[in-house]
């Protein structure tokens, strides 16, 4: 069974960091990317960076040269490093596989970022 267990949340104010932890079921993590998710309320989840097992990295133009994701292969660990915070970042973060057969069915619980003005 896939387990996603994410941390690091909170509520930060503006301009300030979060480092944000996914640890993964060995299973998903050893042989796929990995990627960091976020939904807002009333709108669809979609991928905000993506890892690759060898390391290449791919971020949406919303967090570009504002966020960093990197992986720990030993500990399947996923992590994000999120700078430069602003308010449009507050979401549920969520990690999960990046993959043609799309993102695993089953989530782990999320972390909420929320960033005051």
């Amino acid at each position: 069974q896939v387990q996603l267990v994410e941390s690091g949340g909170g509520l930060v104010q503006a301009g300030g960091s979060l480092r944000l932890s996914c640890t993964a079921s060995r299973s998903i993590f050893s042989i796929n990317a990995m990627g960091w998710y976020r939904q807002a309320p009333g709108t669809q989840r979609y991928l905000v960076a993506a890892i690759a097992v060898g390391g290449t990295t791919n971020y949406a133009a919303s967090v570009k040269g504002r966020f960093t994701i990197s992986r720990d292969n030993a500990k399947n660990t996923v992590y994000l490093q999120m700078n430069s915070l602003k308010p449009e970042d507050t979401s549920v973060y969520y990690c999960n596989r990046v993959s043609n057969y799309g993102p695993a069915p089953s989530w782990g619980q999320g972390t909420q970022v929320t960033v005051s003005s």
